[in-house]
């Protein structure tokens, strides 16, 4: 069974919180070292976050009162997933890694974020000129969840 974007649910049920989407490249996770990949996704991740940093939910997911409160809690079903809690208040905040197929759906997966007018980081890997990844800045889940809900998440 494949698990989907959409298959995590936060202690409410509703889907709250804040989400930051990462999507990797499936050819290149088969194709470059582990730590490449991972390091390219990091890269995208800060890159977001930082053209953003002034916006609302972004100071909301990782300002300065809350960060050092932050947990990692590993949570395993069809899939693993990192959940980070922001304990002192109770917000939800996620960081959920998912996979595309190759450049070309990183591209069109770009292109249709830019179209809605959703902030993200397509990272491109120079001087090779590459699209590797894409990170979205920290939104609702609710606001983004139907661009990535078909995405299989990253295993």
């Amino acid at each position: 069974m494949s698990a989907s974007a959409d298959s995590s649910a936060t202690p409410s049920g509703d889907g709250g919180g804040l989400v930051q989407y990462v999507v990797l490249r499936r050819d290149l996770i088969d194709s470059w070292p582990l730590g490449s990949v991972v390091t390219q996704g990091c890269h995208a991740a800060v890159a977001a976050i930082w053209s953003n940093k002034d916006d609302r939910e972004t100071v909301e997911y990782c300002g300065p009162e809350n960060i050092d409160s932050m947990h990692k809690l590993p949570l395993k079903c069809s899939h693993y997933l990192v959940l980070k809690v922001l304990s002192s208040d109770l917000l939800w905040v996620w960081q959920v890694t998912l996979e595309v197929k190759g450049e070309t759906q990183i591209l069109n997966l770009s292109e249709k974020l830019t179209a809605s007018g959703i902030a993200h980081k397509l990272w491109i890997e120079q001087p090779e000129n590459i699209p590797t990844c894409l990170a979205t800045k920290p939104y609702k889940k609710s606001a983004v969840s139907t661009f990535f809900r078909k995405l299989k998440l990253c295993k």
